[in-house]
Formats: structure tokens, sequence, C-alpha cells
């Protein structure tokens, strides 16, 4: 008698990536939120704020902090036309008279399977994946040229291998994976 096999029995290059490529932290837009009105010095001067800034998408103006908003300076962010274009091209109409926007700006794109290392029944898969912008704000904040790398846990069950979602030991999540990523030079 033949033992059945599925193509989920063995851990491929091919595998990994198919699973990984379908997982919902590597699927999930990256959001920047964007805070018009008065900000606190701990929000503004971000790296992100001054990329808007220098594309003449908003302007800033430092205030006197209002009474309980810490730690000074506070700054007035205002968006330019050029950034209300911008923005609105980029979220729905309810969205915009908000004072904070999440705006989607990058998503994650999974480039390489790079290496797998398998032990009994887990196995640790290192990929290799980059941001790919979504729009004007996330080309201005995300490069197509940078690579990250991250390692994630895989586990063979009795159905076959699948990817560790959520916390297991000492393994990290695809979530976490991806935020600890490490840059390629």
């Amino acid at each position: 008698m033949l033992a059945a096999c599925s193509a989920r029995d063995f851990l491929t290059r091919r595998l990994a990536s198919d699973l990984i490529s379908a997982s919902p932290a590597l699927k999930a837009p990256q959001s920047f939120l964007l805070r018009t009105g008065i900000v606190t010095g701990k929000d503004y001067p971000s790296p992100e704020y001054l990329v808007l800034q220098n594309h003449g998408w908003i302007s800033a103006a430092t205030i006197a902090c209002p009474a309980g908003l810490l730690p000074a300076p506070c700054w007035n962010i205002v968006l330019s036309p050029s950034g209300v274009d911008v923005v609105h091209s980029s979220i729905t109409g309810a969205e915009a008279a908000k004072s904070s926007i999440s705006l989607p700006v990058a998503r994650r794109e999974l480039l390489d399977i790079t290496g797998i290392a398998k032990q009994d029944n887990t196995a640790d898969v290192e990929f290799d994946w980059k941001w790919v912008p979504l729009n004007e704000i996330g080309e201005a904040l995300y490069s197509r040229d940078l690579r990250y790398r991250s390692t994630v846990e895989f586990r063979k069950y009795d159905d076959g291998w699948r990817l560790l979602e959520g916390p297991a030991h000492s393994a990290q999540t695809l979530d976490d994976a991806l935020k600890n990523a490490e840059l390629i030079p």
C-alpha cells in the first residue's frame, strides 16, 4: 500500500515562499499616522515629517504648547495645497476631516527564500523582502532599493508544514520577524 503524500509534506523553498506570501503579516499594508494641528516636540520633527515637509506637503510653525501638552516645543502642522491633493488621493472622504489620518503607504514584497534550516519537525526559514510604496507618500518614505532579511519558524504537523503565526516557545512570529528585520547592505 502506498502512503499518500501531500505537497505540504516536504518543506521546499517554493512551499515556504507560498506560505509566507499568503501570510496576513506580510500582506498587511504599512500605515503612516499623519497628525495635523498642534503636535508636541516628541512627534515633530520625526524623520517622516521632515520628508513630508521637504516635499512641500506640510508646513510647520513653532507655537506655545497648550496646557497639559508636553514636551515643548509644540508645532502647528498644516497640509499645503499639494499635500491636500496627495493625502486625499490616498484616503476616503470621511478620513479627510480628521486631525490624525492613517495613510496606507507601503506593502511588503517577498523577494527570495535564502535558506531553510530543518531540525526534526521544526525549521527556520530565512527570507529577503522589500517595501513597495503604494502612493506618493510611500515613495517618499520607503526606498524600493532597500532589502531586508528576516527569519521565521515553521512546524510540521500531521497535515504538513505550517508557518507559525503565533508565538511558540522562543520563536518569533512572522510579524515580529518583519519588525526585527536586518537591512541587507
